[in-house]
């Protein structure tokens, strides 16, 4: 079969996976905006929490990991721990990494993945937006965060029609310039680092800002490299037996119990602030820990209110211009509109995430699911654009064995 395989998606994993099945002289179709989580998705001025060793893209030949993109763009070297990545120069080394490796690059939509026909060798139907309608091969979904923004049941109440950056209550990812906040009173709700870093941001483009940390969840900050253990084993995260294994040994994470892997990809690696950030948060940004959200709804006047439950059990409001949940991405494969009901139906799943095997194989063979996709299969590593390092040439080894 002379179809070609279809990668959906251009951020890093989809970018590393075409890359890998290149080199592999497989014929690949990759279609999607090249970084467009991290272009349009992602606060202006933010940088990245992760080190630098844990934000090479993965790539079959030597030469395309981030230090070699600040050689040949005439650039400071982003190398050691200390070294901090601004959102800017990872987008500009997205953009390089697929000018050299995945040239061709269709920025056009996927509209629809069917079954081909009744014969699993028929591969799949895919639709474009632009009209056009193909086989393929094989089909490897790399969407990254796109439809996955997460909002708690307490506070899509206040939004009956989803979040909105227009509206009274946002998501985090619908934010690129903060300045529109400026001489607003904002309230960001998590602790993460997209809370925390959006909380400055915001604030430092003149907003009154207030951060809610819910739950036993407090404002914490890692510590500084200089800080870290020396007597643990050192991976791109921090220095921590369970950090090792979780990040060089993901094939053994799909072998655990379902509930254990659900509870260790939601807890491992949660809400802490990157050291850099606490300088510029201190002092700058309000911080209200309460036990609970309960309820959100928007006053007569279009105002956002929060009804919140403190930790001595009081019940409080509090109110702002606007409010940005900063409150994470959930896996569902609902959120992907294109799989179609000749297909979906067919994919396996655990709490709606898709259930993967050797090589991030779905249950329907030649359907492939990568990035924070694989995370309830493969751990919490799969969040990060290491991740790419172990997944892309073994889901290109496994689709060459399968499909080449």
């Amino acid at each position: 079969m002379n179809h070609p395989v279809a990668v959906i998606g251009a951020g890093p994993y989809g970018l590393s996976t075409a890359a890998h099945l290149r080199a592999r002289g497989i014929p690949v179709r990759v279609f999607g905006e090249p970084m467009v989580s991290w272009r349009s998705h992602m606060p202006e001025g933010m940088i990245l929490k992760s080190v630098p060793s844990a934000s090479n893209i993965d790539a079959p030949q030597r030469g395309h990991t981030l230090a070699d993109y600040c050689d040949a763009a005439g650039i400071k070297r982003l190398v050691t721990d200390e070294d901090l990545i601004s959102a800017e120069v990872f987008v500009a080394y997205g953009d390089w990494f697929q000018q050299r490796l995945v040239p061709g690059l269709e920025r056009v939509r996927v509209v629809s993945v069917d079954r081909g026909g009744p014969d699993r060798r028929a591969g799949f139907a895919l639709k474009l937006d632009s009209g056009e309608q193909f086989t393929a091969r094989a089909v490897v979904v790399a969407t990254g965060l796109s439809g996955l923004e997460h909002l708690p049941r307490e506070l899509a109440g206040a939004v009956p029609d989803g979040p909105s950056a227009a509206g009274p209550l946002s998501h985090s990812a619908q934010h690129h310039d903060l300045s529109r906040f400026a001489g607003r009173e904002l309230i960001v709700v998590g602790a993460g680092q997209s809370a925390l870093e959006t909380a400055v941001l915001a604030a430092e483009a003149g907003a009154s800002v207030r951060v809610v940390a819910r739950g036993a969840g407090r404002v914490r900050f890692g510590a500084p490299p200089w800080e870290q253990p020396k007597l643990r084993p050192e991976t791109p995260f921090g220095r921590a037996w369970s950090l090792y294994a979780l990040t060089y040994y993901p094939h053994r994470y799909r072998q655990l119990p379902p509930q254990a892997r659900h509870f260790l990809v939601k807890r491992v690696l949660g809400p802490l602030g990157a050291w850099w950030l606490r300088e510029r948060f201190e002092g700058k940004v309000a911080v209200r820990d309460v036990a609970a959200i309960d309820a959100a709804s928007v006053s007569q006047s279009g105002a956002p209110v929060l009804k919140v439950r403190t930790h001595g059990g009081r019940r409080r409001e509090m109110s702002a211009d606007h409010v940005i949940a900063a409150t994470g991405y959930r896996v569902d494969l609902a959120a992907l509109p294109f799989l179609g009901d000749g297909l979906r139906p067919r994919i396996a799943v655990s709490r709606g995430t898709p259930r993967l095997g050797a090589g991030y194989v779905s249950s329907v063979p030649g359907l492939y699911f990568t990035g924070m996709l694989g995370g309830s299969s493969y751990g919490p590593v799969m969040r990060f654009v290491c991740g790419t390092e172990f997944a892309s040439p073994r889901l290109a080894r496994h689709l060459a064995a399968a499909h080449g």
